[in-house]
């Protein structure tokens, strides 16, 4: 039964340390786990999971939350964290993409910088395109992969 468990909550994609399938006193085992939002995306994900366990003959408790599953209001409580869980998330993510957006509005774009400007990109290429050097060369020269020689030399050509 311990494997049933294990294998569901694998399903769910839930990391093993986070997963402590464990039998308690009534000789049935109970899956417990630290946070509920790191179980689940949405409450038709916890809803679905919940029903597998209970399949599975085996138990579910969050030990943050302190709830669980065995009894019918542990259910009930279950549920209402879960819709929270999932207006937490949306709420993140609302606002993540606002702040982008508002980041971009203002004209700062995301990301790591790049390692050379535009006059180093330049002097790559025309060495490059014209046989003076080789990729490999202007990779050690500037100390970047030959793939962003390829890359820039491909983008300049793309340009031409």
């Amino acid at each position: 039964m311990c494997e049933d468990l294990t294998r569901i909550l694998a399903v769910a994609r839930v990391g093993r340390h986070l997963i402590q399938p464990k039998r308690n006193r009534r000789r049935w085992p109970i899956a417990r786990i630290p946070h509920l939002d790191r179980l689940i995306r949405s409450l038709k994900d916890l809803l679905h999971l919940i029903e597998h366990i209970e399949v599975a003959g085996a138990g579910f408790r969050s030990l943050t939350e302190s709830i669980d599953t065995t009894t019918p209001a542990g259910r009930m409580m279950m549920q209402m964290v879960g819709s929270f869980a999932e207006f937490e998330r949306a709420m993140i993510r609302e606002r993540t993409s606002a702040g982008l957006a508002q980041a971009r509005a203002e004209g700062r774009v995301g990301g790591r910088r790049r390692k050379l400007d535009a006059k180093k990109r330049a002097e790559i290429a025309q060495s490059v395109i014209s046989g003076r050097k080789s990729g490999a060369e202007m990779a050690r020269l500037y100390d970047v992969s030959e793939p962003t020689v390829s890359r820039i030399v491909a983008e300049f050509r793309s340009l031409s």
